[in-house]
């Protein structure tokens, strides 16, 4: 029997609908199969929400503050249902983008329902077999939630429900430090709610540079979070109609708990057995090519596990298009991928840690630090808590880069397209506006300009020698 589509994608997150997209613009025939609605986690309970009621947050925080800036205002008052408002405003402006209209308008045949393999070259939905001459599956990820003794008939909220809610709490516990837990629980706290962040590792953002870690934990302190580290949450009870949380042996009462403790891949129902799919310890196993162990079907995003984001899946689902439709030939090359946590300070990072270029290249590398409280602008906005961080090959090759500070998300892109064209340092060195956040990466470069000439006696003494002979001939 002939196949019916070129392309038959499952899911419509981000990666499956840059996926469906791109190969309809391409004039293959494509069908999209999605259970509940198309935007996937970024557009209802991820990037948007989140950074819609972070910029909530900080307005709040701001105006607070403004004294510092010899204006005084009043105690800002939080309407917290029409904060939340605001969100869902935000998701309602952005999701015409990924809608069904939109999507069958390039030509992309959208199926919604929940399906199954049923062999090696056929997916079933809603009593219908789609044979294609390849698959993607994007399903995305779901909320990982600790088997905690009385969490469940407590009840919980995770980032699914979190952005629904119209009655702020007063208290809350957040389960995990990770960067869903950090952001939402800072954005909780500016917004009036008394939060105390749960930890079971020994620094939040176990992932990031600890020293931009200690940044943001002191700025977390600073703004009255609690924070348990290497504490677990034990047990939950409700008792006269409150919620208390076992941690660290101590009994904490809270009005709501947020879970926060990582993501497991969507894959239960889709029957991977029959397909001849295997599915490893963090979702999906996939080779360089994004094909799994059926090599007619390819996965990307949150379903394979390792980075999590949005840009990422994106990303995997431009090769996974070129080896399903054409050859396959394209690898995934994962050499620059960054990304950013955005807590106040921003925590933002490409490429290497300082330990990692530590491990493979030994000595042969260079660490250079800028402080913000050494860039005028920064003093100008009062921002000058943070660094930006470059690590370096001996020759100036850019491995890595931390930055943690006031727009770190948006800063860092310089080293990213450095880091991805495999320019030098010395590229970042370059003319800078003046006064500007950006002065932070060039002064990180030209600090290993610096250093390097410090440690060079001999090129010391021969400008000595030859500014002293230039200055004999008058």
């Amino acid at each position: 029997m002939a196949v019916e589509y070129d392309l038959v994608v499952i899911g419509g997150g981000s990666g499956g609908l840059v996926a469906a997209g791109v190969a309809a613009a391409l004039k293959a025939k494509v069908a999209l199969v999605e259970r509940d609605r198309l935007g996937g986690d970024c557009l209802w309970y991820g990037c948007v929400p989140s950074k819609s009621i972070i910029h909530a947050s900080r307005i709040a925080y701001e105006v607070k503050h403004a004294g510092r800036f010899g204006v005084y205002c009043s105690e800002p008052e939080i309407d917290f249902a029409k904060a939340i408002g605001y969100v869902q405003d935000v998701i309602s402006t952005i999701q015409p983008h990924d809608s069904p209209e939109r999507f069958e308008g390039l030509g992309v045949e959208v199926i919604f329902g929940s399906g199954k393999f049923i062999d090696r070259k056929t997916f079933e939905v809603n009593n219908r077999r789609l044979k294609a001459r390849a698959f993607v599956i994007s399903t995305g990820s779901r909320p990982g939630v600790p088997p905690i003794p009385g969490l469940k008939e407590a009840g919980y909220l995770t980032n699914e429900e979190v952005f629904s809610i119209t009655e702020r709490p007063d208290s809350l516990a957040v389960i995990g430090g990770g960067p869903i837990g950090c952001e939402l629980g800072q954005a909780f706290s500016r917004l009036g709610s008394q939060v105390t962040i749960i930890a079971s590792r020994d620094r939040l953002l176990p992932k990031e540079d600890p020293e931009a870690v200690e940044v943001v934990h002191k700025q977390f302190e600073s703004e009255g979070i609690r924070i348990l580290l290497q504490t677990r949450a034990e047990s939950v009870e409700i008792v006269d109609g409150k919620k208390y949380v076992w941690a660290g042996g101590e009994k904490l009462a809270v009005d709501e708990i947020l879970v926060a403790t990582g993501r497991q891949p969507n894959v239960e129902s889709l029957n991977l057995d029959a397909a001849g799919v295997k599915l490893g310890k963090s979702g999906i196993e996939v080779n360089s090519k994004l094909q799994t162990t059926n090599p007619r079907i390819y996965a990307c995003g949150d379903v394979i596990g390792g980075y999590q984001f949005t840009h990422v899946a994106s990303y995997q689902a431009n090769v996974v298009l070129k080896n399903a439709l054409f050859l396959p030939v394209f690898k995934a090359d994962y050499r620059v991928i960054p990304w950013a946590i955005f807590t106040d300070p921003e925590l933002a990072r490409v490429g290497l840690t300082e330990q990692e270029a530590r491990e493979r290249y030994g000595n042969d590398i260079n660490v250079v630090k800028q402080e913000f409280a050494e860039v005028d602008r920064a003093q100008a906005e009062a921002a000058t808590e943070g660094f930006a961080k470059i690590i370096t090959q001996r020759n100036g090759q850019i491995l890595g880069a931390h930055l943690v500070g006031a727009s770190a998300g948006e800063l860092i892109h310089e080293i990213i397209l450095a880091m991805s064209h495999k320019l030098k340092i010395s590229a970042l060195g370059g003319i800078h506006i003046y006064p500007t956040l950006a002065e932070v990466n060039s002064k990180a470069a030209f600090e290993l300009t610096r250093q390097n000439y410090e440690k060079s006696h001999g090129l010391q003494s021969l400008l000595k020698k030859l500014f002293h002979f230039l200055r004999t001939l008058g």
